[in-house]
């Protein structure tokens, strides 16, 4: 029985070039702090500047507006919270989208608790929010807008770059959510117009735990959550996770010399994946926006469903996949962004997500669809409903 791995926005295998250079830095004599005044110590300096190197030239930025964090999680949450303290004076008020990734969702309402005003946008059926919707929302209180470039459930791609240039006429920051974009799509922090973004390693073939935050020079913002050391020019505090920046480095110099074959190559599997699903099951429903998505995403709700049943059966043949972000896949609720997308409760239940890599093959995708017609009809022939 074949294994084909279909989860690849839950996560990514590491690559094995990327592997050998963190290798390089957990053995011999690459162990220095970069903080310390020796030649250990200077040599890992060096490698993570190499590195810091690499993500701001991805990104079109300067090497000087790259924090290194633990993770996305971690650099939606000093973005945010650092964006909305610096600037309390001047406005309490922050924009968002109610399909953002709980990382940035649960940051914004954690702060309307604490004083600040917040706007939840609604979204159209695709999971796209109306650049309307955000001009019509800013107030003179209004002092970040914070929207994801690329929805992690459906896929769906944000006319980000139009709210970022609305954003930057009326002097509110704009804070991108790029976790699930970057690597796939071009990513240029000046295309987009924004003054914070957030990237993550393990999206990208590289190891979990690590990630990095762009600050655009200028930018109002200080450090509010980790209070320690001057590292990373006293932007976020604590010794650097030296191997996971080394990998982070390599994935992105990977990512960036075959994006655009590799995206050409995935969006024609993802297309037939599509066209295999609703042209073969009835009652299934495509979910995101037809064409404005990743290269490398499919996500359909099927009537009859439950997900996790599902999910199950096709485990059992060798496919791994997901019903949504794998941050929520321990909740009993139906996902936040298919109902806000106006998804009702019970199609939202039997939601799938399959999201192509590196690895996968057009034989992959002929043994996925060969195989998820009979699972749908025997599931349905067990259900009550």
């Amino acid at each position: 029985m074949p294994r084909i791995y279909l989860d690849h926005s839950g996560t990514t295998p590491v690559d094995r070039r990327v592997a050998d250079e963190i290798y390089r830095f957990l053995t011999g004599d690459n162990f220095g702090n970069p903080s310390s005044h020796h030649f250990f110590g200077y040599a890992a300096k060096k490698a993570v500047e190499e590195a810091r190197e690499k993500v701001a030239h991805a990104l079109g930025a300067d090497r000087e507006e790259i924090v290194f964090t633990s993770g996305g999680t971690e650099a939606d949450n000093l973005a945010i919270h650092g964006a909305a303290a610096t600037n309390f004076k001047k406005g309490n008020h922050i924009i968002t989208s109610a399909v953002e990734h709980h990382a940035v969702l649960n940051t914004v309402k954690a702060l309307g608790k604490q004083g600040f005003e917040t706007t939840i946008l609604p979204v159209d059926r695709y999971g796209m929010v109306s650049v309307e919707a955000v001009k019509d929302a800013i107030t003179d209180k209004t002092t970040l807008i914070t929207i994801m470039h690329a929805n992690n459930e459906v896929g769906s791609i944000m006319p980000a770059a139009e709210i970022g240039k609305i954003a930057r006429e009326r002097g509110v920051l704009f804070h991108i959510d790029a976790v699930q974009s970057f690597g796939k799509i071009p990513v240029d922090v000046n295309d987009l117009n924004c003054d914070l973004l957030t990237i993550s390693a393990h999206k990208i073939y590289g190891p979990k735990g690590i990630g990095a935050l762009y600050i655009r020079k200028g930018t109002r913002w200080k450090q509010t959550l980790l209070h320690g050391g001057a590292q990373e020019r006293l932007r976020r505090a604590g010794t650097e996770n030296i191997p996971g920046i080394i990998g982070l480095g390599k994935a992105v110099e990977l990512a960036a010399a075959d994006q655009a074959i590799e995206g050409n190559r995935l969006k024609a599997l993802r297309d037939r994946l599509i066209s295999g699903v609703t042209g073969s099951v009835e009652e299934v429903q495509l979910t995101g926006h037809p064409v404005l998505r990743l290269p490398n995403h499919a996500s359909f709700c099927f009537e009859h469903i439950e997900a996790e049943s599902m999910l199950h059966n096709l485990d059992l043949k060798g496919i791994a996949a997901s019903s949504g972000s794998a941050c929520t896949s321990g909740s009993l609720e139906p996902s936040h962004v298919l109902l806000a997308m106006g998804i009702p409760p019970h199609l939202a239940y039997g939601s799938l997500r399959l999201t192509l890599g590196r690895d996968n093959t057009e034989e992959d995708v002929e043994y996925f669809l060969a195989t998820i017609g009979p699972v749908i009809e025997e599931l349905r022939s067990a259900s009550p409903f």
